[in-house]
């Protein structure tokens, strides 16, 4: 008589991490990028710099993921008083971007849209009311380009913090062939950063999350320059789209 077999019960999803040896190794590129974004001629409107520092701590700020690599050296610049998270996959690749983030002095948020997502939004809701700053690029890990998933419009209308959108503009930058099309800015380079402050108010608490979602997705790509662009990661060409898509 036989018998079925016996599947052996799956291993438990667990959070990748980047070994503690591994540091010593990561250390000349981190600091061979720390003086890359150093060199950036960073410009940000007077105006705005100064509206970012007037608002109080607790505040969160949306970067277009192919844009991400200005988030720390806007911190180091403009707001070093303040701890700063990243939200950040906890998959194998989002350890080696978690490492980075810590070694140039901003923590790491491990989650997405895709596996310890809820658990994620507590931890950045605890960050937002200890008076510390998270940063979330709404498209990634994984895209789509220029996508806007619900976790930041729903962490807003919860927790009712200041949300600043990021619009980067690089003057001179090579493009990787990954999902989103990666920024490179070029040594020495201009850079002009845009913010648009939103405070949430009673109405925005009403709408459906979806709702303001869309919205914050439409803000950010009227200050994104190649929004009317899709990257195609095979052929590495840009395929012209409308910005609703």
């Amino acid at each position: 008589m036989s018998s079925a077999p016996v599947q052996s019960p799956k291993k438990p999803r667990t959070i990748k991490a980047v070994p503690w040896w591994m540091y010593p190794m990561l250390f000349p590129v981190v600091m061979i990028i720390r003086v890359w974004l150093m060199s950036l001629r960073i410009h940000i409107p007077p105006e705005t710099l100064q509206a970012y520092r007037a608002e109080k701590p607790g505040r969160m700020v949306l970067f277009w993921h192919n844009r991400l690599l200005i988030s720390a050296e806007l911190q180091r610049r403009h707001n070093k008083q303040t701890r700063i998270n990243g939200l950040v996959s906890a998959s194998k690749d989002g350890a080696w971007l978690s490492a980075f983030f810590r070694m140039m002095g901003v923590g790491a948020i491990r989650g997405s849209s895709s596996w310890r997502g809820g658990q994620a939004l507590v931890e950045l809701s605890r960050a937002l009311a200890a008076g510390e700053d998270v940063a979330i690029t709404p498209d990634g890990p994984r895209g789509p380009c220029y996508d806007m998933k619900t976790g930041p419009a729903l962490l807003v209308q919860k927790t009712g913090c200041s949300l600043f959108l990021m619009g980067v503009r690089y003057y001179n930058a090579r493009r990787l062939g990954s999902w989103d099309g990666f920024y490179l800015p070029m040594p020495f380079s201009r850079v002009d950063l845009t913010m648009e402050l939103i405070r949430p108010d009673a109405e925005i608490a009403r709408l459906p999350v979806e709702e303001f979602s869309e919205q914050l997705r439409q803000r950010m790509l009227n200050q994104t320059d190649d929004a009317g662009f899709v990257w195609v990661r095979k052929s590495r060409k840009k395929k012209q789209t409308s910005n609703s898509q």
